[in-house]
């Protein structure tokens, strides 16, 4: 859902296919027309969760409190698959994150891999531990972990950046992505694809909240792709929207403004 918030902010359109449940999602949908967003909802018989972020004003930080959700019937995930495959037209790009609810079986990813490649799309998760894990298997084309995630997808303590962009290219050579974007937090991100492997750094900006940014720096790299940029250029604009992102307080996303801005001196910081 932030993914395609975040695509609506940088000034691109996509289409959200969600769950929406009891009065908390009615509210949803409402907030979702408000935003002008294009999307597509799912009933489902339970009321969908919510999640809230705290910031304690003395000390800066922040903390986050995911709710309990609703277990899903069979039927009700089953009907996401069914309307993928359905699509017409079918989608370049699909794009599948977050965390699966109770009922939803860890292979689920993997399934929306697969029906998306039937379909012609470029398959792009976002999620982690086991889900993510089945998804592989299946074969996407790009994942964005973060160095926690990979590590827990290798099952092994890998530390030095020449450990991980070596285990990244044995990951691509298996066939089991063909891009990682792998968020390195401050340090910036590490790009690996069959042909190049670079460490972006981003801009130096002032943090307010990290609430968003790796949606948005999804968002960033998913639009400019199917806008037909380069790779290198696309996850450099991902990379800039990820930081503007962390200049926003609370909950709220990457500003277009912000993040074109700070793509620009990315751009003519590496020439």
């Amino acid at each position: 859902m932030n993914v395609s918030r975040a695509i609506k902010k940088l000034g691109g359109e996509s289409l959200l296919l969600y769950p929406v449940g009891g009065l908390t999602g009615k509210m949803l949908q409402k907030l979702l027309d408000r935003e002008g967003l294009n999307h597509r909802p799912f009933p489902i018989e339970g009321s969908i969760r919510e999640s809230l972020v705290v910031l304690e004003e003395a000390t800066g930080r922040q903390y986050r409190f995911g709710m309990p959700g609703p277990e899903f019937q069979e039927q009700e995930w089953k009907q996401f698959l069914t309307a993928l495959s359905v699509m017409d037209p079918a989608p370049e790009y699909l794009v599948a994150s977050g965390s699966l609810p109770p009922g939803v079986p860890t292979g689920f990813y993997a399934r929306v891999a697969r029906v998306g490649k039937e379909r012609g799309a470029k398959v792009i998760i976002d999620a982690s531990g086991e889900a993510m894990k089945k998804a592989l298997e299946e074969g996407v084309y790009m994942i964005k972990p973060n160095v926690r995630e990979f590590r827990n997808l290798l099952g092994k303590d890998v530390k030095e950046e020449a450990q991980i962009k070596a285990e990244a290219r044995k990951m691509i050579q298996g066939g089991r992505c063909e891009l990682l974007v792998i968020s390195l937090g401050a340090a910036g991100a590490l790009m690996v694809s069959e042909e190049t492997i670079e460490r972006i750094l981003p801009p130096t900006v002032p943090i307010v909240s990290k609430v968003g940014a790796g949606d948005s720096m999804v968002a960033g790299i998913v639009m400019r792709l199917a806008r037909g940029r380069p790779l290198r250029e696309s996850v450099l604009f991902g990379v800039a929207a990820g930081t503007a992102a962390v200049m926003t307080p609370g909950t709220e996303l990457c500003r277009r403004e912000d993040a074109e801005r700070l793509f620009e001196s990315m751009v003519a910081g590496s020439q």
